[in-house]
C-alpha cells in the first residue's frame, strides 16, 4: 500500500479545504487506497471530523519538520490528551466545553486526562493581511506552554488548546467567499507548542456568542454554524495522531510516495522537499487560493491534475 500526504495550507482561502472539513471527502476517498498524512485543515469540521483510521493527523510545524527530515512520525493510538483552556474563557463557555469533553469521551472512548486553565489570559487577535492571508497575534504564548507542560508531566502525550477569540463579523466567509479569518492565528498557536514541546497538538477557538445560526450558510462552512464549540474535531484527530520521534525512529519522508496540494501553493516546505527527493507531486488545479505560486514560478516538477476526483485512478 502506498503512503502519501494530502495537504491544504491554512488561511490562504483554498476554495476546497479552506472552510470546515470540506476537503474531507476527497481525502477519505484516497485513504481507502493508501495511508495518508493530513493536516488538521483538511479534516477539522467543528463538531465533525473527516479523519479515518488510515489517516495520520499532523499539524503544520511538525509537518515541515517531517519533510525537512528532522523528525520521524510514530503511529500511535488512544493517545492521552490534555486540554489547555485560556483563562479568558468565562465559566458559562467553559462549561459548554466541559460537556463537550464528556460527550466525546462517552461516545468515542477517547482517553482525555483532563484540562488545565492558563494562569494568564492568552490574548488572541486575528485579521487578514494585505496579501489576503489569514494571520494574527498572540500576546502570551508562554502561558499556554506552561499549562501544557503541566499536562505532559501528568502523562499526556497530545495537547488540545482552546483560546478565547474575539467575535468574527466576516459575513463573506459564511457565504463561501474569501479566507477563514481565524486559521492563520490558530496555526501560530499550534506551531509554537509543537516546536517547544514536541507533541501532537491542535487548536479550537472559543467564542462568547454560542448561539447557533438560523441562517442557511454555504455548505462548505456549515459545520461551524450548527455548534457552540469546535472542540470535538481536534479531540478525535489527536486521539490517534502520530507521535514525534527522532529521525529514523519511525515513519520518515523517504517512506512517502506522493504529495497532493493545491495548484498555486507550491512554495511551501513539503513541496520543495518532495521535489528535492524526486517524489511525485500532484497539484490540483480546481483548488484555487489567494496565492500564486505555481510550477511556472518555480522549477517544481509536478503533475497538474484538474480535479481531486481524477486522483484515485493515478494512485
Amino acid at each position: 500500500m502506498k503512503t502519501g500526504a494530502f495537504i491544504i495550507p491554512t488561511g490562504v482561502g483554498a476554495s476546497i479545504g479552506g472552510f470546515a472539513g470540506d476537503a474531507s471527502k476527497y481525502a477519505r476517498r484516497l485513504s481507502k487506497k493508501c495511508k495518508l498524512i493530513v493536516n488538521p485543515n483538511v479534516v477539522n469540521a467543528a463538531c465533525f471530523s473527516g479523519i479515518t483510521d488510515n489517516m495520520l493527523y499532523v499539524e503544520g510545524y511538525t509537518l515541515d519538520s517531517f519533510f525537512k527530515g528532522k523528525i520521524s512520525l510514530k503511529e500511535s493510538c488512544n493517545n492521552r490528551i490534555g486540554i489547555v483552556f485560556d483563562k479568558a474563557i468565562p465559566e458559562n463557555i467553559l462549561n459548554i466545553h466541559i460537556n463537550t469533553i464528556n460527550a466525546v469521551k462517552t461516545v468515542y472512548d477517547i482517553d482525555i486526562y483532563g484540562y488545565k486553565i492558563t494562569q494568564e489570559n492568552v490574548g488572541v487577535n486575528f485579521y487578514i493581511d494585505k496579501s489576503g492571508v489569514s494571520t494574527g497575534s498572540v500576546e502570551n504564548l508562554e502561558t499556554i506552554k506552561s499549562a501544557a507542560e503541566d499536562l505532559i508531566k501528568n502523562g499526556c502525550n497530545a495537547i488540545a488548546i482552546v483560546c478565547l477569540f474575539p467575535e468574527d463579523d466576516d459575513i463573506n466567509y459564511s457565504k463561501g467567499v474569501g479566507v477563514d479569518p481565524v486559521g492563520g492565528v490558530e496555526a501560530i498557536i499550534s506551531h509554537y507548542i509543537s516546536k517547544e514541546l514536541k507533541v501532537p497538538c491542535a487548536h479550537a477557538p472559543a467564542f462568547l456568542n454560542v448561539e447557533t445560526s438560523s441562517e442557511v450558510v454555504d455548505s462548505r462552512c456549515s459545520a461551524e454554524y450548527i455548534t457552540p464549540t469546535f472542540l470535538p474535531c481536534i479531540l478525535i484527530g489527536l486521539s490517534n495522531a502520530p507521535l514525534i520521534s527522532s529521525f529514523g525512529e519511525g515513519f520518515c519522508i523517504e517512506d512517502l510516495d506522493f504529495l497532493v496540494t493545491p495548484y498555486n501553493t507550491l512554495g511551501g516546505i513539503p513541496v520543495l522537499k518532495m521535489n528535492e527527493f524526486g517524489k511525485k507531486i500532484y497539484a490540483i488545479k480546481e483548488n484555487s487560493t489567494v496565492l500564486d505560486i505555481t510550477n511556472e514560478n518555480l522549477s517544481i516538477k509536478c503533475d497538474i491534475i484538474n480535479m481531486y476526483d481524477n486522483l484515485a485512478e493515478l494512485i
